[in-house]
């Protein structure tokens, strides 16, 4: 087994030299985060929800910041923790104009607008870019390369720089995972710093205040990983502790346990002020769902984050085998050992899901850019690893495969300049074909020169055509293409705020919460008369597809937006009189 040694000082000097090209990174990532950010409305269902509980805090709730509600109602769905941030946001920046367009709106305030609520999530996402290449630099001291190459890859995978902008919690649980296997491989080399102890367990209290189920798989697989090291002086042949290592033992783990107390202390709390229903966040909407319940959209099964991983990982994806393999050749030391642990330890626990998202599978990035990275940065610089990884010859032409697709983006990004047949059909995607296209072309030839100066300007062409290329998608209506897969919520929320509408019902569709945050108001959906007469007074407001009348009662057509009618309904012998021909 050949071990990695480095050929450059792997001291202060050696991770000084690391700081600002990580850091130009990580601002490359900020710049694309916000990028776009307010362009499109939210979404259903999270962000919707999401929106909405922050906004509950912000206002004081049910009298405590610390409780979250939705609608006025106890929130059980997931802890408060982002939340929170968002609502301090919204305290800090919410315009006060936004009180004063009540009178024109039907009385209810206009909702923050959509940067806003994503502001939190989308800056916190972008820091598992840097945190990314401080995992690589650990795992293989004094190698800059593989660091930058790790890190270049996170900035560069669609899924994060999607699912990280959006008004949900798994941009920051992938950047809190990152900060907690970074601090476990601290403590894996200095078992006696308190600092990255005391971390760990912050970043552990950060993830049970998102997802707190996530937690033990993710603690477990750092945990895991120290006692596999052989660099972790509690790691061994034998059952014996050295006094040594128990000494460093009895010093960090107290350090780690208090770092947990702020996310057990909570759930504790909560658990004291709602009783049962708090443990509806651990299993009847947390681990026993996703374990036991097959939710809507998981038919295919462990299929849908394989397929995530399919279509969101280019240009990189061709390069897991090999680092795969290479992780596997230097199996004996921490760069081998903790790439396969996380890759394969997180798809143990994400692929048998009964319950499955598309961005259930978002734990497995990091894994993926820590097996990845190392092959790029050889492909990059020959001299980043201490031997080829295995495979060499035909790694050799991956970039003769990038040149070609590069090739194929750039030609029908050209392509869609014509006005006519099928390639008018490619112009909203110009942008991003153009600049893909352009930097993998370029840089998949630049790769396959034999000069180390050409390769390094390769690398960078990859990098910035990639990045280029999802700035360009960020910028256009594209990026959150789900809301292009039924009516768009925003107008028809105008619409009752204009007649003043309320209480508003959607009659036989499933509720959105993004229409309710939108209007202002709690839309639930109606399924028969029984459900409109429970309107106060028996006056109801019913938005429903097609001409046809809502239900058996008596109700007169209002306006309509997006294919969705408003109806005033009045059931027969409740409120008085009928409804009059006009309004």
């Amino acid at each position: 087994m050949t071990p990695i040694v480095s050929t450059s000082s792997a001291g202060p000097a050696a991770r000084s030299t690391l700081g600002l090209p990580l850091a130009l990174l990580w601002l490359a990532a900020v710049l694309l985060a916000l990028t776009g950010l307010g362009g499109l409305p939210l979404r259903d269902w999270d962000e919707g929800i999401v929106a909405r509980v922050a906004l509950e805090l912000s206002q004081g709730g049910d009298g405590s910041p610390l409780l979250p509600t939705f609608w006025g109602g106890d929130y059980l769905n997931k802890p408060p923790g982002l939340h929170w941030l968002i609502a301090g946001l919204l305290v800090l920046l919410r315009p006060e104009a936004a009180e004063v367009t009540a009178a024109a709106t039907g009385g209810v305030p206009l909702p923050p607008p959509a940067w806003m609520v994503r502001l939190v999530p989308a800056l916190l996402s972008t820091l598992v870019v840097p945190l990314g290449g401080l995992i690589q630099a650990e795992l293989r001291p004094g190698r800059r390369l593989p660091a930058l190459a790790t890190a270049a890859v996170l900035l560069c995978l669609l899924p994060v720089a999607r699912h990280g902008r959006l008004a949900m919690l798994d941009g920051t649980q992938l950047t809190l995972i990152a900060a907690l296997w970074l601090c476990l491989l601290h403590l894996n080399r200095r078992p006696w710093d308190p600092r990255p102890a005391l971390l760990g367990g912050l970043a552990g209290s950060g993830l049970l205040l998102l997802k707190a189920p996530m937690l033990l798989p993710v603690l477990a697989l750092g945990l895991t990983g120290m006692a596999i090291d052989p660099r972790h002086p509690l790691a061994g042949r034998t059952l014996a502790v050295s006094p040594l290592a128990a000494r460093a033992l009895r010093r960090w783990l107290p350090l780690l346990l208090a770092g947990l107390l702020p996310g057990l202390g909570w759930h504790l709390w909560h658990a004291s002020m709602r009783g049962d229903g708090a443990l509806w966040l651990w299993w009847g909407d947390g681990a026993g769902r996703v374990l036991l319940a097959a939710g809507e959209g998981s038919d295919l099964g462990w299929r849908v984050p394989l397929t995530e991983i399919l279509e969101g990982g280019w240009p990189w994806l061709v390069l897991w085998p090999f680092g795969v393999l290479l992780a596997w050749r230097q199996r004996g030391t921490p760069a081998g050992r903790w790439p396969l642990l996380l890759q394969f330890g997180m798809a143990a626990v994400i692929l048998p899901l009964r319950t499955q998202l598309p961005w259930y599978g978002h734990p497995l990035w990091l894994p993926f850019a820590l097996l990845v990275g190392p092959v790029l940065a050889w492909l990059v610089d020959r001299r980043s690893l201490v031997d080829s990884p295995p495979g060499a010859a035909i790694l050799r032409r991956v970039p003769l495969l990038w040149a070609a697709l590069g090739a194929a983006l750039l030609l029908a990004g050209l392509t869609s300049l014509l006005p006519v047949g099928p390639a008018a059909a490619l112009a909203p995607y110009r942008g991003v074909l153009v600049a893909a296209g352009g930097g993998w072309c370029a840089g998949g030839l630049l790769l396959l020169r034999g000069a180390g100066g050409r390769r390094r300007l390769g690398g960078l062409a990859m990098v910035a055509g990639s990045g280029l290329g999802l700035m360009a998608l960020m910028v256009s209506p594209l990026w959150l293409w789900e809301l292009n897969e039924t009516w768009a919520t925003p107008p028809v929320a105008a619409l009752t705020r204009r007649w003043q509408a309320q209480p508003v019902m959607l009659w036989q569709e499933s509720e959105r919460p993004s229409l309710s945050w939108y209007a202002g108001q709690r839309i639930r959906s109606a399924s028969d008369d029984g459900d409109l007469r429970t309107a106060p007074q028996g006056d109801a407001w019913v938005l429903r597809r097609g001409g046809d009348a809502p239900g058996s009662i008596d109700c007169r057509w209002i306006d309509a937006a997006e294919g969705l009618n408003l109806w005033r309904c009045q059931p027969a012998g409740v409120g008085g009189q009928a409804l009059a021909p006009g309004r």
